[in-house]
């Protein structure tokens, strides 16, 4: 019986296939490009949180729980005495961490002492084997084979020459940062940090038989709210929120491409039995049952899916490691680690998956037109039978679930969910296709009287358009989708960075900006020199010279980002409707604001008390205002520069703000600025601060633009399937119209008519649907990013529909010119 099975997918079904290479090719590249871009973007987020987990394993090896600090400034090297005496304590590991260098250069330098042999971890294997040389040799560190140093090469490494004492091998140094890494003994990497006294990691191996969870509660209560206990986890998990936003919104494109593809995947498989409707009804008339007919064009379906998707899968990791250099550095650089590239497990199977998924719910849909009708109605047109006919009740059902799921979508974007509200999109436009299958009928009507309007070769056309509905409807969603995809996320995405935008304007007011990193990157460190701001409120020209500080601290198990303003200076919308009285209470410490995402993850609201954990303890303080901020890598917590300095024991600043004396040279006080400034330290305007910011948020959205106008192409290959589809199944009637008489011309004509029936009808209701789910979508997209978003509709996306458009009817021409070419005598000769 298998060996049956075998012998009638392979003569029927896999030999048509490689019968029909162009079909069979042009279905396996839109599944492919699904699976691609599935994959990659997988990666795109693999790559950020793997990376992290594979530092933090590395390090940590097989600890229980780590205490790490609050901010960066991590905490006081006196609790780590405390914290050996918490009963369960087998080995705590001290660690100071910190980053050096910038951009390319980027590494990680890590302190730790004799305990972290007792990790069993990659880290505690290399130290115990060059241990004698940190000992031996004044400043000595360990650098991985990345940083391009010597053993014996002295370098400058923060305040200190250090010395290289050894060389990680290549095969441990791939694992520890990808080679970005120095290590030192505790006391000299506290020496080259500048940070004596402080840690800011202490890795905990449990003893045995030891209660996890109650050692976590005693040692929270030890270190009483000046560090975080969590398990070694937690680093990998703000690590994803940080890339959360850029992966809903590239996955809900990428979905938006595999949903087109299965409406392609449909008209290849309907081609297929257009084309093999005399054997198929020949096969039947002897007695063929239906079950294996079915069963036999379902795994076809299923193979093309599964190469399609392993083609794809393929193309799919090496889009991905181009994509991640396509990420804001904001987002890359709030991360401990470098970002390496790897492909997680999971992506490559759940890719090809889907792509299996699809293709065989599409051929199921296929099968029903030719496979669930009797013999001889199977020798007639499709759309003759009634298997092309949609039941009343299958059109009300459709109907009430297309309604539930548009109803659902609106509830979703309405409900502040965060950055799940982005599902309000998918939601809405799958809701708009179910929907629209409901209104099959009129929809397949209107396409033919679009058609018809086009005088005798429309209503030719119209008449062809009519005798496969379902056909035509699913190439109408195809153009449908990927025009409601550009118009809805295309003018969303441009609202949102118009918002983003319009927020950091403020930064424009001051004349100019010095901070460790871009401002671009939300310079969080590391700390600028200490002499710095009175050396450039010095200069001759200058106004004004004011502090700000920014920092990332462990708020619950999220992560924030800590901004501290002196009053005055430093130009912030978050503080724009905070009244005098309340900065006052900020200034003493009694209150912050807060963004709206940090709000509703802490379920707190304005006039709330929070319990702020700090390196110094835990502060309660009032919830002063609820304000929206662009929190795209993490929610924002403001308050007053001198408390931040108290509470979270960082001296200093990392922005300094420049107002220049009325009167002034702007070009002479600039160049007397740079000159003043290190040459690692950045420069910038107001202006360039606010352009660089809006350029990066724009670089945020690229990958899903580029995801959606993929979309575009796809539903091209769309239409080209359905109109050779349209023009195979009319070959002996395209014949009989030649021998008639009637020219290439007109038969091009007809074709083309088909086309613009199918095209001017998907774009207008993408237009429609997509002007809707666009103001979905903005309402969504503030809640993602913690922001009000003005929906504000563009004329200039019409633009980009009109283009998609266009991209769409250029699939007419080839099935045209096919139709207009085709030999008489053969044509007549088919069937």
């Amino acid at each position: 019986m298998i060996r049956a099975a075998w012998d009638r997918l392979r003569l029927f079904n896999i030999g048509e296939l490689l019968a029909h290479r162009a079909r069979t090719i042009m279905a396996m590249v839109v599944m492919g490009v699904s699976a691609g871009l599935l994959v990659s973007v997988f990666s795109i987020s693999g790559s950020i949180t793997g990376s992290v987990d594979k530092l933090t394993r590395s390090l940590g090896g097989k600890a229980a729980l780590e205490v790490s600090g609050i901010t960066d400034a991590g905490f006081d090297q006196s609790l780590l005495q405390q914290i050996r005496t918490v009963p369960g304590v087998e080995t705590a590991a001290p660690m100071l961490r910190q980053s050096i260098g910038a951009d390319a250069d980027r590494a990680l330098l890590i302190g730790v002492d004799q305990s972290i042999a007792q990790l069993g971890s990659d880290l505690g294997g290399t130290l115990k084997d060059q241990a004698g040389k940190l000992l031996t040799v004044p400043n000595g560190v360990l650098v991985g084979s990345a940083m391009g140093h010597r053993e014996g090469e002295r370098f400058q490494l923060g305040t200190v020459t250090a010395t290289v004492a050894g060389v990680i091998d290549d095969a441990t140094a791939a694992k520890l940062n990808g080679g970005h890494i120095v290590f030192a003994l505790l006391p000299v990497a506290q020496k080259i940090t500048g940070r004596a006294g402080h840690l800011d990691s202490v890795q905990i191996v449990a003893a045995p038989n030891t209660d996890v969870g109650q050692l976590r509660s005693d040692l929270t209560a030890v270190v009483a709210g000046r560090a975080v206990v969590a398990d070694p986890d937690l680093r990998t998990a703000q690590a994803g929120g940080a890339i959360m936003l850029v992966r809903f919104s590239t996955l809900a494109s990428s979905a938006a491409a595999l949903i087109v593809s299965t409406f392609l995947i449909y008209n290849a498989m309907s081609m297929a039995v257009a084309q093999r409707r005399p054997t198929l009804s020949l096969l039947r008339a002897m007695g063929g049952k239906r079950g294996p007919m079915v069963r036999d064009l379902l795994a076809e379906a299923a193979l093309l899916g599964l190469l399609g998707g392993l083609v794809g899968a393929i193309i799919g990791i090496f889009m991905g490691r181009t994509a991640i250099h396509q990420l804001p550095a904001a987002i890359v650089n709030s991360v401990e680690s470098r970002t390496e590239y790897e492909v997680p497990g999971y992506a490559v199977p759940v890719a090809i998956a889907a792509c299996v998924l699809a293709s065989v719910a599409a051929a199921a849909l296929a099968a029903r037109q030719v496979y669930k009708v009797a013999p001889i109605e199977a020798l007639a047109p499709v759309g003759v039978g009634t298997a092309d006919q949609v039941s009343p009740l299958l059109r009300w059902s459709a109907a009430v679930l297309g309604l539930v799921m548009v109803g659902g979508g609106i509830a979703v974007a309405e409900v502040d969910l965060g950055r799940y509200s982005i599902g309000a999109i998918s939601l809405s436009i799958a809701g708009s296709v179910v929907l629209c299958f409901a209104a099959t009928g009129p929809i397949v009507r209107a396409v033919a009287a679009v058609a018809g309007l086009f005088g005798a070769p429309g209503a030719l056309g119209a008449t062809t358009i009519e005798r496969a509905p379902r056909r035509v409807w699913a190439t109408v969603m195809t153009v449908m989708i990927g025009i409601t995809a550009i118009v809805a996320m295309g003018n969303a995405s441009r609202n949102m960075v118009s918002a983003a935008t319009d927020s950091f304007e403020g930064l424009g007011r001051t004349d100019v900006f010095v901070s460790p990193t871009a401002m671009e990157q939300f310079p969080t460190g590391p700390l600028l020199p200490a002499d710095l701001k009175a050396k450039l409120a010095a200069i001759p020209g200058v106004g004004g010279v004011g502090s700000a500080q920014m920092a990332f601290a462990t708020l619950g198990r999220g992560r924030v980002m800590l901004q501290g303003y002196e009053d005055g200076v430093a130009r912030t919308s978050a503080l724009d409707d905070v009244s005098k009285a309340d900065q006052a209470r900020m200034a003493a410490g009694e209150g912050i604001v807060i963004s709206r995402d940090v709000a509703r993850s802490l379920g707190v609201d304005e006039g709330s008390e929070l319990a702020l954990p700090t390196p110094s303890g835990e502060h309660r303080v009032k919830v002063l205002r609820v304000v929206p901020y662009f929190s795209a890598i993490a929610g924002v917590v403001v308050l007053d520069l001198d408390i931040m300095r108290q509470w979270y024991q960082r001296p200093g600043e990392t922005i300094i703000g420049i107002d220049f004396a009325p009167g002034a040279d702007p070009a002479a006080v600039m160049a007397a600025v740079r000159a003043a400034v290190p040459g690692d330290i950045h420069v910038s305007t107001g202006r360039q601060a606010v352009d660089a910011i809006s350029s990066s948020v724009q670089q945020g959205t690229a990958i899903s633009a580029a995801i959606l106008w993929i979309v575009v192409l796809v539903a091209t290959v769309a239409l080209l399937n359905t109109l050779m589809l349209s023009v195979l199944e009319r070959r002996r009637e395209l014949g009989v119209l030649r021998a008639m008489g009637t020219s290439r011309r007109f038969l091009l004509r007809t074709v083309l008519t088909e086309a613009a029936g199918i095209g001017l009808t998907g774009a207008a209701l993408g237009l429609a649907i997509g002007s809707a789910v666009h103001y979905l979508a903005t309402v969504a997209l503030g809640h993602a990013i913690a922001m009000d978003i003005a929906y504000r509709p563009s004329p200039l996306l019409v633009l980009y529909a009109v283009i998609a458009l266009g991209l769409a009817l250029l699939g007419a021409i080839p099935p045209a010119l096919r139709a207009a070419r085709l030999p008489i005598v053969e044509a007549i000769a088919v069937d």
